[in-house]
């Protein structure tokens, strides 16, 4: 069927009266972008769910972005997908992260409220066409066993209820028999108030797949009112911040009121309390089997971890414009209740702190994810397609990133269509893909720009250039936002040709172009040079790419000569006697370097 047809056509039958194309189990991120994505290539799809009034929950930190993960969120947008929109329409803090930095390390950061972010997000998948939400827990897999390869068709809920689909897919999170830990209080479930999914372990097992058991952890909230604001350090958001969404119209934006974040500090009392109880963490203690982040440690690791610190940084994020609830960023614990309350009463501001809810724990089981595809499915079980942590990851921009992936490619499967991959020199989004399938995770994975090594020309401010062709192509943006794309790059291109034709008499008759290539003059610097450029009034983020395509112009190039050599070099034969261990895909561009100089050695 031809893309135009696929986008256009009238809203399907509701799943109840016909078939499933995609049924997706689990209404976190990941789901929701993959029932999404299922949605906009005319799929009929079903989400399922615990409760269908947490659908796009913010689980943790009320935050949307930063550095590596912003650009996942950029890459989803431009990929047709939630997250940008509602980040845009429930932000209540804006900031763009390392703007002292190189603009290849420059991230978007938002602070949403967190009500409103699921509300919206929620509207979004009941307004999609094709898309059936169904309340339920998923209990064991439906397989079907006549082939030469099992293939999973649905699952049973446990009520005895079964959803037959063409394609499945799971986005979990942290649900599959999961258990929370505080101190030494134990509880069923993979987030407060909300049960465990417990069969389907054992049907994966059943499957022949490998599993593993991660941990993850969220700090307590507590009472704006029980806080001293007054003695903690303000920190605001971006006097003119920039929307996530290229579809957010810039005019109305932000849409609401903005607030400030505040930042304390631990200190050598906090310290002690947490060392004197250490043995009481579930972890310490052995009751955790479970690996956590080590990039996002709980404050009893750093205090162990780093000995030699007597403070560290928290920051006191609000939850929202209507509620009094303060997320304690920073502060991941697992100790009891009342150890809690000692240590966290000993910091700065927080002498008076009254709990809304204590930090927990929570340990759960993942698929390890070298057992996938490029498109997320399960290479020795057809059907079944896995997004998010249940992949070994955390993270809401990961676990969106990859729902888009697998709700897209599980309906193209489901019709027998080519499938949709990204490679590691297109987005941020093919290197997470790429990095889960050859992994075996010991600790949850997050995105860090250090991860891609094309990250020069994989910016946030670009993802639309980079994406909007194929996105298009297969149907998951429309002819409308695809246009709006196009005259993007045709303004930046027109920049791009004024900048070349343009001399300035103050920098020794050079073209513009080779003077915003200098590290020290900005675009604003350049448009002051000439009425013809300023003319273009290009919004900020516009500008801010023809920056950075101009500054990295020579590298860029030689990033795509890298890729074209590493394409021919993909079948090159590797001596035996060559040691690659340890070699990671950042690594591959030197290894070809070095199988070159190898291979002349030998020759010569």
């Amino acid at each position: 069927m031809d893309p135009a047809t696929r986008r256009t056509h009238p809203h399907p039958a509701p799943p109840g009266s016909a078939p499933i194309d995609v049924l997706v189990v689990g209404g976190g991120h990941a789901g929701v972008e993959a029932v999404l994505a299922a949605s906009r290539l005319g799929a009929r799809a079903v989400l399922l769910t615990f409760r269908a009034d947490r659908i796009g929950e913010m689980s943790c930190n009320p935050a949307i972005g930063g550095l590596g993960k912003g650009q996942l969120a950029r890459e989803v947008d431009a990929l047709g997908g939630a997250m940008g929109l509602a980040t845009d329409r429930t932000g209540i803090q804006f900031r763009m992260l390392n703007t002292a930095k190189g603009h290849a390390v420059r991230a978007p950061r938002a602070q949403s409220d967190r009500h409103r972010y699921r509300e919206d997000v929620t509207a979004q998948v009941l307004a999609a066409p094709g898309v059936e939400v169904v309340e339920g827990g998923a209990e064991k897999l439906l397989v079907d066993a006549s082939g030469a390869r099992p293939r999973v068709v649905g699952v049973v809920l446990a009520d005895g209820r079964e959803l037959r689909a063409a394609a499945t897919v799971l986005t979990t999170g942290t649900f599959l028999s999961a258990v929370m830990h505080t101190g030494e209080v134990v509880t069923a479930g993979g987030r407060v108030g909300e049960a465990a999914a417990g069969g389907i372990t054992a049907d994966l097992r059943a499957l022949g797949l490998v599993t593993g058991r991660l941990k993850t952890g969220t700090p307590p909230r507590l009472a704006s009112r029980s806080i001293a604001w007054e003695r903690l350090e303000e920190q605001p958001g971006d006097a003119s911040p920039t929307p996530f969404s290229l579809r957010t119209d810039p005019a109305h934006f932000p849409v609401l009121r903005q607030v400030s974040c505040h930042v304390t500090w631990t200190n050598p009392r906090t310290h002690d309390v947490i060392r004197a109880n250490i043995h009481r963490s579930p972890m310490y203690a052995g009751r955790i089997e479970g690996v956590g982040p080590r990039y996002c440690p709980s404050v009893e690791d750093k205090v162990v971890r780093f000995a030699d610190k007597d403070r560290h940084q928290i920051f006191l994020e609000p939850e929202g414009l209507d509620t009094d609830v303060v997320y304690v960023n920073g502060l991941s614990t697992s100790l009891p209740a009342e150890v809690q309350e000692e240590f966290l009463r000993s910091v700065e501001g927080l002498e008076r702190a009254e709990f809304l809810r204590h930090g927990y724990a929570v340990e759960y089981d993942f698929v390890q994810p070298f057992q996938l595809d490029p498109t997320l499915q399960l290479r020795d079980v057809p059907g079944l397609f896995l997004a998010g942590q249940i992949n070994g990851t955390s993270g809401y921009e990961e676990a969106a990133a990859q729902g888009l992936v697998a709700g897209a490619n599980a309906a193209l499967w489901a019709r027998d269509d080519a499938a949709f991959v990204l490679e590691r020199h297109e987005a941020y989004t093919g290197v997470l893909v790429d990095d889960l399938t050859v992994s075996n995770p010991t600790e949850p994975y997050r995105m860090f720009s250090s991860r891609a090594e094309y990250r020069l020309t994989l910016r946030h401010d670009n993802a639309d250039a980079r994406l909007g062709d194929v996105a298009h192509a297969i149907g998951l943006v429309d002819d409308a936002t695809f246009a709006f794309y196009r005259a993007r790059r045709e303004r930046v291109a027109s920049a791009r040709a004024l900048l070349r034709s343009i001399r300035s008499p103050e920098y020794g008759h050079r073209t513009l172009e080779e003077v915003l290539a200098r590290p020290d003059v900005s675009f604003a610097d350049v448009a002051a040079l000439d009425e013809r450029i300023a003319a273009l009034d290009l919004p900020t983020d516009v500008a801010t790419g023809v920056e950075a395509d101009v500054k990295y112009a020579g590298y860029a190039e030689r990033q795509r000569k890298d890729v074209e050599r590493l394409r021919r070099q993909e079948h090159t034969e590797i001596a035996n006697d060559f040691d690659f261990a340890g070699v990671n895909p950042p690594d591959v561009a030197l290894l070809a370097i070095h199988l070159e100089r190898s291979r002349r050695q030998r020759s010569s």
